[in-house]
């Protein structure tokens, strides 16, 4: 996507401008590239997210700062030019999401400073060296969405108490989403489950991937990525039609009519990453900002779809979920 997005507001008083050094010597406003692996329809509420916490800092976009939006719309191919392309504009700081998109960041640029908003095991997939000394250009925030796995499944068990049978979708294109779906099925297993595993790799692998699913299941894992996410109604429209309880990490999903995430807050996220973005600004390098992890988690049950695929939410279930979508 070519065209500029302003996101700042217009009008009202006039914030004082951050002391940066090299945006006092120039009439040149510092920029942001946001490099969204997804579609705006899908991600705008997280880029809300950072905005606003950007003015909260004192950063205003058209005013003391510019924002450069390039979104992929959930095509990973199209990642690595389209980072090229705010490389090319001699963009300031880099902000992404996914490890998929941070790699591409990364692979673009050795000196621009990048900031992953949120990526699955960025130790694990060679993206940072350390969670303590990230190394490079490069720094952000950890979604650890494996550790939470097991909690899933107990969350999962008490919708579905006869639980015995799982099917996990996963984009095997994707290093992170190939980490998680072997974590989940070695857990699933050896919490005694049957698994199944749906690989794609593309949108068009979806329906046929519920269709080779021959073997009765009772519910479905799906490894949340760019491609998943994009193509959420999708999935949850086919799992609905084969009554298929879905497990998410990410509340959007059930949004769209999954069954139940439990995961990170991904506009807590954001609003971090604006953090980390004010202090690259400012002059901090990426190398010395340490990887953080998350300390948000929400619930989210779509109680619709419980009650279309027969199932009774426990009332001390409801009660502990964080957003009951109805």
């Amino acid at each position: 996507m070519r065209r500029r997005q302003f996101l700042g507001l217009i009008g009202g008083a006039a914030t004082a401008w951050p002391r940066v050094a090299w945006a006092q010597q120039s009439q040149k406003l510092p920029t942001i590239g946001f490099l969204g692996p997804a579609t705006p329809t899908v991600a705008s509420p997280w880029l809300a997210a950072f905005t606003q916490r950007l003015r909260e800092l004192g950063w205003n976009d058209g005013r003391n700062v510019t924002i450069e939006v390039r979104w992929a719309e959930g095509h990973a191919e199209r990642l690595p030019e389209l980072a090229t392309d705010l490389a090319r504009l001699k963009v300031d700081i880099i902000v992404t999401w996914a490890t998929v998109a941070a790699f591409a960041a990364k692979q673009t640029t050795s000196t621009i400073p990048i900031i992953f908003a949120l990526a699955a095991d960025p130790v694990g997939t060679g993206l940072v060296t350390t969670l303590a000394q990230p190394g490079g250009n490069i720094t952000g925030l950890s979604i650890q969405n494996v550790d939470l796995a097991g909690k899933r499944f107990e969350l999962l068990h008490e919708i579905v108490p006869s639980l015995h049978r799982l099917a996990i979708m996963a984009n095997v294109d994707t290093p992170d989403t190939v980490t998680e779906m072997r974590e989940v099925h070695g857990l699933a297993t050896k919490l005694g489950f049957e698994v199944s595993v749906l690989e794609i790799r593309r949108a068009q692998d979806i329906a046929p991937a519920f269709e080779a699913l021959k073997v009765r299941t009772d519910a479905l894992y799906v490894v949340g990525d760019p491609l998943t996410y994009t193509n959420r109604a999708q999935i949850n429209t086919l799992a609905l039609s084969s009554h298929l309880p879905t497990l998410y990490a990410i509340r959007e999903f059930v949004a769209a009519g999954g069954l139940m995430s439990y995961g990170t807050n991904f506009p807590d996220l954001f609003r971090r990453a604006a953090d980390f973005t004010d202090k690259i600004l400012r002059g901090t390098r990426p190398a010395d900002i340490p990887v953080e992890q998350p300390t948000k988690f929400d619930l989210v049950i779509n109680s619709t779809t419980a009650k279309a695929l027969g199932l009774t939410v426990p009332p001390v279930l409801l009660a502990r979920a964080d957003e009951v979508i109805e």
